[in-house]
């Protein structure tokens, strides 16, 4: 399973010292020995990075636009990493992190085909803006990731599933709504208060529950990481959405950016479960529970605007992961709404 994508760029000729690095979702610079960049280079066939020209190989096709030359992928095993790297124009090299027991030449078409997609046909990276990079990186993770969570099929019980037993839920809303809790607490059953900072990481968690594979895709929920939601939800069995109902002063953008997933056609018949976190942060009267939570679920369908939610299957329900509250509930209504 890919684990890890980085880009290294040459700041200098001739200096290994002087590399601009980039890497998704892992910091490299804190994680790797100080010479593993060093020896990475050097045990590559090319030797690519530097060169004695500090300017890029260009070469141009007919529009005028820069094309890049890609070198073909090198497996290496450094420092405890199983590493896959494509140099690129003699200047730069982006490389792939597996986990140990990962065969790298079973993701070398897929590598090769999508980082000369997106940098020759989509031409979606000019390698000049850190914000192109990051989006790349995320482009290239995402995509590869898919290939081998989805075809490579590296979770152990698929292969004794049913094709229609493996469920792909797609878990998205604003950072900081408690997205990657849920999953941990679906998971083990655990919760620390602690444990999150706000995740800028994309990850798969695998869940089996009432003898069906859950497949849960938990996206950032960061800024800079939504436009990536539209690539992550293709070919999901159904959308959950995540919304922090104690927090009001974040609800516009939340409605903006549910709004912006429901009103593309692309996904139009895809279920949809929201689930409005964090319930026990709101301040509820027990005498007058059920009374409150019901006028509570009207604010949230009135702003929201939730009853305009047509053409799809969807529910609303309070959750709080914090107190385990209706998760075993939630679940059950990802079974109900797949199967309408």
């Amino acid at each position: 399973m890919l684990s890890t994508i980085f880009l290294l760029k040459s700041k200098q000729s001739k200096d290994l010292d002087h590399l601009d690095i980039y890497s998704y979702p892992d910091d490299l610079n804190k994680k790797c020995p100080a010479n593993f960049f060093k020896r990475l280079i050097e045990g590559h066939d090319e030797g690519c990075i530097p060169e004695n020209d500090i300017t890029y190989k260009k070469s141009k096709i007919s529009d005028g636009s820069l094309t890049y030359h890609l070198d073909t992928p090198i497996p290496q095993f450094i420092d405890g990493l199983n590493t896959f790297t494509i140099c690129i124009n003699s200047k730069m090299m982006i490389g792939l992190i597996f986990e140990q027991d990962d065969n790298p030449y079973d993701y070398k078409e897929i590598f090769e085909d999508l980082s000369n997609e997106l940098l020759n046909n989509e031409k979606v990276c000019s390698f000049e803006d850190e914000i192109d990079i990051e989006n790349f990186l995320l482009t290239l993770f995402i995509d590869i990731r898919r290939y081998g969570d989805e075809i490579l099929e590296k979770f152990p019980q698929v292969s004794f599933q049913q094709a229609n037993l493996f469920t792909k839920a797609f878990l998205f809303g604003i950072d900081e709504v408690g997205k990657t809790s849920f999953v941990r607490r679906i998971k083990t059953g655990e919760f620390n208060e602690n444990y999150f900072s706000p995740t800028r990481k994309f990850n798969i968690e695998y869940i089996m529950k009432n003898e069906m594979s859950f497949a849960f895709w938990d996206m950032p929920g960061q800024t800079s990481f939504r436009k990536k939601w539209l690539m992550g939800i293709q070919d999901s069995n159904i959308i959950v959405y995540m919304i922090d109902i104690a927090n009001q002063l974040r609800f516009e953008e939340a409605k903006q950016e549910l709004w912006k997933i429901l009103e593309n056609p692309e996904f139009s018949e895809i279920p949809l479960l929201i689930l409005g976190n964090k319930i026990d942060l709101i301040n509820l009267n027990n005498s007058h529970n059920e009374d409150q939570l019901q006028r509570t679920e009207r604010e949230i369908f009135e702003f929201f605007d939730l009853d305009s939610i047509i053409h799809r299957e969807w529910q609303f329900m309070f959750t709080s992961v914090k107190t385990n509250y209706n998760l075993e509930k939630a679940i059950q209504a990802v079974f109900n709404l797949i199967e309408l």
